[in-house]
Order: C-alpha cells, then sequence, then structure tokens
C-alpha cells in the first residue's frame, strides 16, 4: 500500500519516463521503493511494482546515470549507512553495488559539480543536532567514493524551517545550480524551498534562497498539496523540455495520531460526565469504594496504624479517597435533579456528552477531513463553474462563490452579468480566479454562449441560488467525466404523455425514469454544448427562450437528443440541495403553476421542432455505486 508521502525519482530511458516513490505497508509503516512508467510524456502512468525492498525502511530514491550504469541511493538511514544499488535488469531488479558511507544520512543525494561528485544529507544522529536542520556536505572523485567531509561540516544545524534538509533532486538551469530544501517548521515537509548555490568548494560553501514560483495552495485540505508538499523533482530530458513532479498532501504530518488520541481524550471525557450524572441521579454514592483504600483491605488493629502512621503514601491516598467521596455528597446536595436548575445542570451535561461522544468518535472514525475529488481511470481533472446572475442576486452570488470556489476541481468561476451594475473580482472571498463576463442583453441564452476564455471542457452550469455540498459536485463531475457526451445533473425531470405537460422530480419518481436534466445545476462539455446551443438549427428555439424568457435548459436537452439516438443525460442524486433565494425574495419563477404552464408550452414548441422525448426514458438506480438512486 502507499504511503501518504511519496517521493519521486524521475528517471528518463528512450522515449519512456520511469518514476520511483516510497510505497510504504500502511501495518507495519515500513516503505519500500515503487516504480512506475509512462509512454506518454507523463500524462499517465502504469505501477509496474516494487523495485526495491529491505529489511528495514526505504524512501528518497535518488536515481542516476554514472559510466553507463544507472544506479540508485535511496534513504535507509534506519539501518545505519548510505548504500548504492545497480541496476541489473531496469527498472525492477537491482544488486548492492556497495555500502558508501557508515553514517545514518537522511535524504541524500549524489551530483556532479566542477569536476568533483558531492554528496548532500542529513545527519540527525549526533549530540546536539536539530532535526529537520542539519545538511552536511562530503566529496569524492567518484559515486561510489571514498568520500571526504566538508570543511565546515555540518553547513547547516539550525532551525528546521531553514530548508537544510534536502527536498529533492538538485538542478542546474542556466549554468547555476539549485538545491531543494524542505520547510518542516509547521510540520514536516511543509514545503519546499528552492537555493542557489552560489560557492561550492571542499573548504567553502555558500547558497541564497531564490522564489520557486508555485502559488501557495488555498483551497486547505480540499487541495491535493492542501497541508504539504515535500519533495520536488526537476530535469531536463535529452529532448530539451524540462519536467517536474510535485508531491503533496491534504493533511499534516501526525495527523492520525493526533486524531486518534483526541478521540480517546474525548470519550474519557464522556466517561467522567456519565459518573457525574450517575453522581446527581444518586446511583453512584461515592467515586471510590472505601474496601479499595489500603486501611480498608485487612481488619482494623493497632498494628494497621501503626503502619499507616509510618506509610505516607498509604495514609495520603487513605485521604485523597476520602475526599473525593465527600466531593459526591456535596455535588448532591448542590444540585438536586428533581429542582428546575438541577434538571437543566444535568440536561445540559447529557447535550455536552452527547456531543463530546460524537467528536471523538469522528475524530478515531471519522477520517480527516479532507475532501478529495474522485478519480477517473486514476487521474484528476479541472472545470469551470459558470453561473448567470443579476444586482438583486449579488449576495446570493458572494455566498455562492465564496462556497463553491473552495471546492477541489473547481479552476474557475465565470459570473454571467445579465443586467444592474456589475461587481469586481475583488467582491468576492474566492480562493480561485473569479471573472465578470457582463452581457449587453438581459437574455437567458448568455448561459450557453460562445466563450473562448474557458480553459476546461467540462463546464458546471449552476444556478447561483443553489447550494449543495462539494463532495456531491465532485460526483457529479467524476460522472460526466465517464459520459463527457452527455448532460449529468442534479435534477431529474421525466416529460412523457400524449399531452406534454412539465412536471417536478416527483413525477419522475414516480414512473421510476427521466429524459431531461436541468441545467441549473449540469455539468456540459463546454465545446459541444455552447455549439450545439448557438447553431442554425437552434435559432428559433432561442427566439422562444428569449419570448418566454425560460425553457433554455430544457431547449439544451432536446438539441443534445436531436444530435445522438444514444443516451444523453446522466443522473447524480445529491445529498441535499438548499434554494437559497427562496430566503431572499427573489427568485426567478416564484409563480410555480405559470413557471411550468410556460414551459409546458415550450415542451409543445420544441417536440415539434427536434421531436419527441418520450423514447429517450433512463430509469434510476442503474449505477452499481448508488448515486443515481
Amino acid at each position: 500500500m502507499q504511503g501518504d508521502k511519496m517521493e519521486y525519482g524521475v528517471n528518463e530511458k528512450g522515449d519512456v519516463l520511469y518514476i520511483f516513490f516510497e510505497t510504504k505497508n500502511s501495518i507495519t509503516m515500513q516503505g519500500d521503493i515503487g516504480v512506475a512508467r509512462s509512454i506518454d510524456k507523463g500524462a499517465t502512468w502504469q505501477q509496474l511494482g516494487t523495485a526495491l525492498d529491505e529489511d528495514w525502511h526505504l524512501s528518497y530514491p535518488y536515481v542516476f546515470d554514472y559510466n553507463g550504469q544507472i544506479y540508485m541511493m535511496p534513504e535507509g538511514s534506519e539501518n545505519g549507512d548510505v548504500r548504492l544499488y545497480r541496476a541489473l535488469n531496469f527498472p525492477l531488479q537491482w544488486t548492492l553495488e556497495k555500502i558508501i558511507m557508515k553514517k545514518p544520512l537522511v535524504d541524500s543525494f549524489v551530483i556532479s559539480h566542477d569536476r568533483k561528485y558531492w554528496l548532500f544529507g542529513s545527519d540527525h544522529s549526533g549530540i546536539g543536532t536539530k532535526k529537520n536542520g542539519q545538511l552536511e556536505i562530503w566529496y569524492s572523485s567518484s559515486p561510489l567514493g571514498p568520500w571526504k567531509p566538508h570543511k565546515k561540516n555540518p553547513v547547516y544545524n539550525t532551525d528546521k524551517s531553514m530548508g537544510a534538509r534536502n527536498g529533492g533532486r538538485p538542478f542546474v538551469y542556466k549554468g547555476n545550480l539549485y538545491r531543494v530544501g524542505q520547510d518542516c517548521g509547521e510540520t514536516y515537509g511543509r514545503r519546499i524551498r528552492v537555493f542557489k548555490v552560489e560557492v561550492l568548494t571542499i573548504n567553502e560553501f555558500k547558497e541564497v534562497e531564490v522564489p520557486l514560483g508555485i502559488e501557495e495552495p488555498t483551497k486547505g485540505r480540499k487541495a491535493w498539496n492542501g497541508a504539504r508538499n515535500h519533495h520536488f523533482d526537476v530535469q531536463q530530458l535529452s529532448s530539451g523540455d524540462w519536467i517536474a513532479v510535485l508531491d503533496g498532501d491534504r493533511v499534516p504530518s501526525g495527523e492520525a495520531v493526533r486524531q486518534f488520541i483526541l478521540g480517546c481524550a474525548s470519550i474519557i471525557a464522556v466517561a467522567a460526565l456519565v459518573l457525574l450524572v450517575g453522581i446527581l441521579l444518586g446511583v453512584v454514592k461515592c467515586l471510590i469504594p472505601l474496601s479499595w483504600c489500603p486501611h480498608n483491605m485487612v481488619k482494623r488493629s493497632d498494628a494497621i496504624f501503626d503502619w499507616e502512621k509510618s506509610n505516607f503514601l498509604s495514609s495520603k491516598v487513605s485521604r485523597f479517597c476520602s475526599r473525593l467521596n465527600r466531593g459526591s455528597s456535596f455535588l448532591r446536595g448542590r444540585v438536586k435533579p428533581n429542582t428546575c436548575t438541577g434538571g437543566l445542570v444535568l440536561a445540559l451535561v447529557i447535550v455536552f456528552a452527547v456531543v463530546l461522544m460524537c467528536t471523538g468518535v469522528g475524530y478515531i472514525y471519522g477520517g480527516n477531513g479532507a475532501q478529495e475529488a474522485y478519480p477517473w481511470k486514476g487521474h484528476y481533472s479541472q472545470f469551470t463553474l459558470l453561473t448567470m446572475t443579476y444586482e438583486a442576486r449579488l449576495w446570493n452570488l458572494k455566498m455562492y462563490v465564496k462556497h463553491y470556489s473552495r471546492c477541489p476541481s473547481v479552476r474557475e468561476i465565470v459570473v454571467v452579468w445579465n443586467k444592474g451594475k456589475p461587481p469586481v473580482s475583488s467582491d468576492f472571498d474566492s480562493v480561485v480566479p473569479v471573472r465578470i463576463r457582463i452581457e449587453e442583453k438581459n437574455s437567458l441564452n448568455n448561459r450557453f454562449k460562445m466563450d473562448s476564455s474557458i480553459e476546461t471542457r467540462a463546464v458546471l452550469e449552476l444556478d447561483d441560488d443553489i447550494m449543495m455540498t462539494c463532495d456531491d459536485i465532485e460526483r457529479g463531475f467524476r460522472i460526466w467525466r465517464e459520459h463527457p457526451d452527455r448532460i449529468v445533473g442534479f435534477y431529474p425531470r421525466l416529460i412523457d404523455g400524449p399531452r406534454l405537460k412539465y412536471r417536478g422530480e416527483k413525477h419522475a419518481r414516480r414512473h421510476n425514469g427521466y429524459n431531461v436534466i436541468l441545467t441549473g445545476a449540469a455539468f456540459i462539455d463546454s465545446q459541444v454544448a455552447f455549439k450545439r446551443y448557438w447553431s442554425e438549427e437552434a435559432t428559433a428555439g432561442r427566439a422562444l427562450v428569449d419570448k418566454y424568457f425560460n425553457c433554455e435548459d430544457v431547449l439544451l436537452n432536446y438539441l443534445y437528443a436531436n444530435a445522438s439516438s444514444f443516451k444523453t443525460v446522466e443522473y447524480v442524486k445529491p445529498a441535499w440541495a438548499i434554494d437559497t433565494s427562496k430566503f431572499s425574495g427573489v427568485a426567478i419563477s416564484r409563480n410555480t403553476r405559470a413557471h411550468y404552464g410556460v414551459r409546458s408550452n415550450c415542451l409543445t414548441k420544441f417536440s415539434e421542432m427536434y421531436g419527441s422525448l418520450s423514447n429517450r426514458k433512463s430509469e434510476f438506480k442503474r449505477r452499481n455505486d448508488g448515486w443515481d438512486v
């Protein structure tokens, strides 16, 4: 099983890329070195298996070429030495070439510079060494040694946030050597720092930090690297192109242990509160039975009294037990459950105990709180969120942007502004770019307007008055990636019968099927959907939308169905959804009966223009994952 901290070494061989990483057994917590391969320049990777397995923990697989051979120098500080392995049958078979140093160096690398080989690593075993803040340098005429220490070793023994511990492969760019270090100040591997090496000789070493240019994650635990990233491998390929790999984690180091401790502490506190309730109700008469006290273990006698006097600890324990028991009597006297005040105190204690128990169980079994995107075939992607609104609904929009901008896969939010004075991007609390697209005409057709500035194929059309969980949004995105040729959304409708009548979701549920997905909350392919909507074929339909100021979502469903003989819609059930416009009085369709009447007219017109949807019915509960129940 792969550990949550993966360390990489990318090796190029022909047109194929290989990535070596730490893979950790979650039971034994021992790390081995795994390897994967890519034949499409890193876009996808195939796991090949375990490249190196020893009896001790391995990590930080530093892979390099020397004299026509491929070598790997993993970290094995647990074994107390630095070992060099040579590939027998790359990439899965390796043999121990040499133990190059009897020293437990951590996260080491070797690089050729100025006609010498230099080994950088950290030794945390020495007295006075600052963990994650120490760095040593060694030099040799060959990667196989022998190695001599730098005159100024350790070159660092400083605060752990300063980047002394290595954080990846060094690289040369425009003739300058750069070293990657780890900032472990807030947690292990919080972030990486890059240093330009200005002086490297056997007597001197100097480096200065340079900006890396990678933005800090803003989505917290919803971002793949929201809590930390501690390894960066960058190198230039033989083609001249550059490739880089950066790891990431949603939770800090030691989070599982911290949550377990907090969970146990919460449950212990609940036990104490249960004891308190027992005392108040008179069920528990004393906290510690007197028979447990030393002077009550046997029949009392003068000899026992003499022993107690000479045994200071025993007398202390006895007095402590007596005071605890008197405390229970005191509580029962002050708080009487049969009074209003006593009943209120008792109720508050019980409520607090229930909250603590839920919190404790949540800490132990509830996961780490990180909200992740759902992969499709092992890969992740992003989408653009598009909403259409106007001035009177600005308060809705601000809440909407703050919430959805923090969903893991949202790349950008596009606000189609139809009417009134537009806001500016700085008005919103957003962790992704917000673009205001101001329209000249107040038309619902603007929702599907061609927009060359949208950088993703996936677009989530989502009304500004709908609030759902990020997890629901991510599940919908996952399903759309399975079927990008469909409209994938959260609000199903069934259009059937000889006399077309627009009905709500209950009608679809009663007949166990749907053939329309409302695009007020739906994923579409921007390159396909927008083109269809603005085709010449859809001209009459768009005119009808402008006439009724309604039905743009229904029109898109008809256009999809008319363009394909296959299924064109897919339903995803949200855990919950709230229509926030109900609280503001600015809902576009406040009169449901009139709204449904207009839509029924649209159905008749669209059926005449583009054909019937009656034969396009899809049933609920078709998915094995239960996401469409």
